[in-house]
């Protein structure tokens, strides 16, 4: 026999019920992308980082929304970029590249990073272990990076000792990049001509200063390019007959000699990870930050032959990939 109380509390049981559904289907999550590139530009990436959220339980449209901001190539947009994110009331800001993770870091909401080079080096967190602030997600360490490109650089182009290295010194990321590099290439017998180039227009012109200083190969470390730069950029190093090695694929994939470097779209998954966690509640300053530990070395046969170059065996069977 049931009793009034047992009656009453399946009531109220059956009643909180829909309200109960209502309020979790209402919490819908507003993550930010803060990018140097736009959405369309980043689609690889943002794919990968749709599918660790799935694996999560987050559907977009249903319980995730995206607000995605791109600075279209201009780091000094970043900044205002990020003020808007926090206007939009964002939970969490993902962002791609120093100069955006520094500036997201000034806004106050939590920032996980898909991708940033020595964050402790540049200031964004205090170690990796215990970030200590807004800022956590995947963190790449250019030391050993910086001096196994130099490698593949003269093995892929060998006999050319005086090599220019075109970047982006404002960007704190490759100040520090650029300091690794430099007793890297000591050890291997190369001396390095930095050609500091600041705006993505002016990397063209870099080519031609990397001639006029008598530099045999070049090694191209820049962050915000729309895949138009991307595209300018290795047409200048085929114009003017230098092998040149980046740091990511797309280079690649559109004609150039070959790279060395982080496999992005697993950054962007891997940074879905920290996005649950903060959501969650885990604060990002007791949250490790994550190395990057998968690289992948890209090889373009046909820039080879071009550049009248023959890749070694040895080469060939350590890439991941021969594109042409």
């Amino acid at each position: 026999m049931t009793t009034r109380r047992a009656f009453l509390t399946a009531a109220l049981a059956v009643a909180s019920a829909p309200l109960a559904a209502q309020d979790k289907a209402a919490r819908v999550h507003r993550i930010g992308f803060l990018d140097p590139v736009s959405m369309q530009a980043n689609g690889s990436n943002m794919e990968q980082f749709r599918k660790g959220m799935r694996e999560l339980g987050y559907v977009e449209g249903t319980n995730l929304t995206i607000e995605y901001l791109s600075a279209d190539g201009r780091s000094e947009r970043f900044e205002q970029l990020a003020r808007e994110l926090t206007r939009r009331g964002v939970s969490v800001i993902v962002t791609s590249g120093t100069p955006a993770t520094l500036a997201a870091k000034n806004a106050k909401v939590p920032v996980v990073s898909a991708t940033v080079v020595d964050p402790v080096d540049t200031k964004v967190i205090d170690s990796l272990e215990r970030p200590g602030g807004q800022v956590t997600g995947m963190a790449l360490l250019t030391e050993d990076l910086e001096s196994k490109r130099l490698e593949l650089l003269r093995a892929i182009a060998p006999g050319r000792d005086r090599v220019a290295a075109i970047m982006d010194m404002s960007n704190p990321g490759f100040a520090e990049a650029w300091k690794a590099m430099q007793p890297a290439a000591g050890k291997l017998g190369m001396h390095l001509e930095l050609i500091d180039v600041r705006r993505p227009e002016d990397m063209v012109g870099g080519f031609a200063t990397a001639v006029a200083r008598n530099t045999g190969a070049v090694v191209v470390r820049f962050g915000s390019l729309t895949p138009e730069h991307r595209r300018a950029i290795v047409e200048a190093a085929a114009a003017n007959k230098l092998p040149t090695i980046y740091a990511s694929r797309q280079f690649v994939e559109i004609g150039g000699l070959a790279s060395y470097g982080i496999n992005t779209p697993q950054m962007y998954y891997r940074a879905a990870t920290f996005v649950d966690k903060i959501l969650k509640g885990v604060n990002p300053a007791d949250l490790p930050m994550e190395r990057a530990l998968r690289f992948e070395l890209i090889l373009n046969r046909l820039a080879a032959h071009r550049l009248g170059l023959i890749i070694p065996p040895d080469i060939f069977l350590k890439s991941d990939e021969v594109l042409g």
